[in-house]
């Protein structure tokens, strides 16, 4: 189950916002972020029934007593701004209005638009509007008959929306929502994203492996666009789409300022999904050899919310507290999905690309997921579970330095 009692630990959400401090030319939190009482974490989507899909998203709470409310607030105070996540990452374009960042979601926000205007405007990045041609958005057919909309699925569409601006300020942005969180319209979904002409398709849910899941990875399939998929907040185990030979499967770390030369450390978050598949061939460019089938994940991101990010959601909130801090490795899919927009190469590779890249990803070696091996007895498939040196389960092949492994 998702780490609900874990407890942000007081040096890292200090450490979060002295990093939040640097480098902000507008939207700069005031006062110390690090607030003097516990803070937790939950999920904002519950438990998917079967041949359905469960969002990642994290959003962190207040712990004081009772059922314990997201943290919320009505001006930003807490969480990484865009500024920090692109230095964190060697980021320094903004990206090119011909590609398109698109977000498949279930469910609908209806104040989408209005939330990511909110977003844009406290950090300084341009609009992005159906005015302006920046932003579409449209149901699982291509058209505006949206569906319900619900809370939880609705703060993972502004958590993904804010994301990919933040990293590609300059992109379009395509927003798709899903008549329900069934892998049908989920599938229908991407489908469609893909035919309005998405560069990057960003898919920040996922279930636990199933049988069939191989009969749905067609719907993943669309050469020339890049598709991420969260790996899951549940710690070692796989899930599936992130399972799937043709996308890109995004793991999850924490993220801290540091004083070394880049600035910024990371370590696997302990909540990201990692593992062998139970089910899905294994491709020829993982050459890993604990795992006879699919590897996840490929690369990652920030996903630890104990270095969460600042997120604007006017839908799931109450009172006009329309900040919230987020985490998950729904954070880490959009993110990742926009630096492949930003590198613009999507059309003319694949998921293989970060393998043969590595030059240009910041290698994780510390941090664990899990227990995915006897080390007496079965040493060889640690790294299914444990960053190290190289390639290992819960980061992959590492974080972005830069656009070059995209």
């Amino acid at each position: 189950m998702p780490r609900r009692g874990r407890m942000l630990v007081a040096g890292a959400l200090v450490a979060a916002s002295v990093a939040l401090g640097a480098g902000v030319s507008s939207g700069e939190p005031p006062g110390d972020p690090g607030a003097d009482f516990g803070l937790t974490h939950r999920p904002v989507c519950p438990p998917a029934p079967e041949a359905a899909a469960r969002c990642h998203a994290q959003v962190v709470t207040t712990a004081s007593g009772g059922e314990a409310q997201p943290l919320a607030t009505a001006t930003y105070t807490k969480g990484y701004a865009p500024a920090q996540l692109r230095a964190a990452y060697n980021l320094v374009t903004a990206g090119s209005a011909t590609q398109t960042v698109a977000i498949v979601d279930a469910y609908d926000n209806p104040n989408a638009e209005t939330d990511l205007a909110a977003y844009r405007a406290q950090f300084g990045l341009p609009a992005c509007t159906t005015a302006n041609g920046c932003f579409r958005k449209v149901d699982q057919r291509g058209g505006v008959a949206y569906p319900r909309g619900d809370v939880g699925w609705g703060q993972e569409i502004a958590l993904d929306l804010d994301m990919a601006s933040a990293v590609c300020p300059g992109c379009g942005l395509l927003l798709v929502v899903a008549d329900s969180n069934s892998f049908a319209d989920l599938a229908a979904a991407v489908d469609r994203a893909a035919t309005l002409g998405a560069s990057a398709i960003s898919n920040s849910y996922g279930a636990r492996e199933f049988s069939t899941e191989t009969s749905w990875e067609s719907h993943y399939n669309h050469p020339g666009v890049a598709i991420t998929v969260s790996s899951g907040d549940s710690g070692y185990g796989v899930e599936f789409p992130a399972a799937s030979r043709y996308v890109t499967a995004v793991g999850g770390t924490s993220l801290t300022i540091a004083s070394n030369a880049r600035g910024w450390s990371e370590t696997a978050w302990n909540g990201a999904g990692s593992g062998c598949s139970a089910y899905v061939p294994k491709p020829a460019w993982q050459t890993d050899t604990g795992c006879a089938r699919r590897t996840v994940a490929d690369v990652a991101a920030v996903a630890d919310p104990a270095t969460g990010v600042a997120v604007y959601d006017s839908y799931g909130s109450t009172g006009g507290a329309n900040w919230f801090v987020f985490g998950g490795t729904s954070v880490a899919a959009p993110i990742v999905a926009a630096v492949y927009a930003l590198a613009g190469n999507a059309a003319s590779i694949g998921p293989s690309y970060p393998y043969g890249h590595t030059a240009s990803l910041y290698d994780v070696t510390l941090g664990t997921n899990g227990r995915c091996s006897n080390p007496k007895t079965a040493p060889a498939v640690g790294y299914l579970c444990t960053a190290k040196v190289g390639y290992d389960g819960p980061t992959g092949n590492g974080t972005p330095n830069g656009t070059g492994a995209f």
